[in-house]
């Protein structure tokens, strides 16, 4: 399998089919319910809930946004390597940091971004097309 890609060689690389990254959300959705279960976990046990509960749901986001923006870092979360879908930069780089954040932020156009899809040329998600990433598959290498 490809473990790194080459801006070049990720231009040429097919999109991920809208079924495969639908079937990718609804895993993802799965494995940060329990990376939540355990963040809202930890933080009740040390701050032993006399926190108020903004502070709380301000501490969730951010686990969220360093988990989601430390895997498309490296190229796809573990929903995604299940399904051999890597995240790039539509000219084929990998994201940085302010890109990852970018499309953690647009991607909470929740709803409106998934079925964007459907209307889009490229059956791409909203937050794709805003945050300039799109999603390949991971093909094997000759």
């Amino acid at each position: 399998m490809l473990t790194q890609f080459e801006p070049a060689m990720t231009a040429t690389l097919p999109t991920a089919g809208i079924w495969k990254r639908f079937a990718t959300l609804i895993y993802e959705a799965i494995l940060l319910a329990a990376v939540l279960f355990l963040a809202d976990y930890l933080f009740i046990a040390l701050s032993h809930n006399r926190l108020p509960k903004w502070l709380l749901q301000l501490y969730l986001l951010g686990v969220m946004g360093a988990y989601f923006s430390w895997f498309w870092m490296h190229g796809q979360s573990l929903a995604m390597k299940t399904w051999h879908i890597h995240v790039v930069k539509t000219n084929g780089d990998k994201l940085d940091l302010i890109t990852a954040l970018k499309r953690f932020a647009f991607s909470w156009l929740i709803g409106i971004s998934q079925l964007w899809a459907f209307v889009d040329k490229d059956q791409q998600f909203l937050h794709d097309r805003l945050a300039g990433t799109r999603l390949v598959i991971d093909v094997p290498r000759d």
